[in-house]
């Protein structure tokens, strides 16, 4: 069944408000009581907050809740053009709720916090490679269990996909600065006035998305009649 695009975008917004909420408090924990919640609690967070949204919102609207993964599946061809406007809209509308909602929970002494920057002695050439690279693996993963007929697709996607998340922020946040998503950058700089390092997390992620898009297409549309059956659930 496909819905309409209305209530698609509303789901978008929605799922990308309480992804980025279930992130945004586990930072807010680490902030104001320290010790409360480590590195892989706040990882968790994103990883399972992002996980449990696609379980609500997934079926409505494909559960992107994320700019880079948008263009990523529009670039494979699995995801209109016509309608990527719209959703990066819905989706920083969420972003820009869930980042007000934390800043009027948790105060303001939590909103530099949230905002991304490569870990100290990381360089800016490093930070931008990861982003680029760990979003279009991430792009991949979806491409693989959400859109194409393995035998795992469909009820593990979710698991899957918040699984990603959560291995990338744990492994790799530290060094880049863990966003793979624009819109979980841009809401939480535009707030603390602080983007001075946004570009990285607006350029990688969409470039590892357009790139781990286009990656899966050209496997997808290079198999041949000897691929063997069980891989690609034909």
């Amino acid at each position: 069944m496909t819905y309409p695009y209305w209530k698609r975008m509303l789901v978008e917004a929605l799922g990308t408000f309480g992804f980025f909420l279930f992130g945004f408090s586990g930072i807010a924990a680490a902030v104001l009581l320290p010790g409360s919640i480590g590195t892989g609690g706040v990882a968790a967070g994103f990883g399972l907050g992002l996980a449990l949204m696609i379980f609500a919102f997934g079926h409505i609207s494909g559960g992107h809740f994320n700019p880079a993964v948008t263009l990523g599946l529009a670039s494979g061809r699995q995801f209109p053009w016509s309608e990527l406007i719209g959703y990066w809209i819905a989706q920083l509308v969420g972003a820009f709720c869930a980042m007000g909602a934390a800043y009027a929970i948790y105060s303001s002494s939590v909103q530099d916090a949230l905002v991304n920057h490569p870990g100290e002695g990381i360089g800016i050439g490093t930070a931008v490679a990861i982003e680029i690279i760990f979003t279009a693996l991430f792009v991949i993963v979806i491409s693989a269990v959400a859109t194409d007929k393995a035998p795992w697709s469909g009820i593990l996607a979710p698991i899957a996909i918040g699984g990603f998340i959560f291995t990338a922020a744990t492994v790799v946040g530290p060094i880049s600065g863990g966003s793979f998503n624009p819109a979980r950058s841009i809401a939480p700089a535009i707030y603390a006035q602080d983007a001075t390092e946004l570009w990285i997390y607006i350029i990688g992620p969409l470039l590892g998305g357009a790139i781990g898009g286009v990656v899966y297409w050209l496997i997808r549309s290079l198999r041949g009649p000897g691929e063997v059956e069980e891989m690609s659930g034909n």
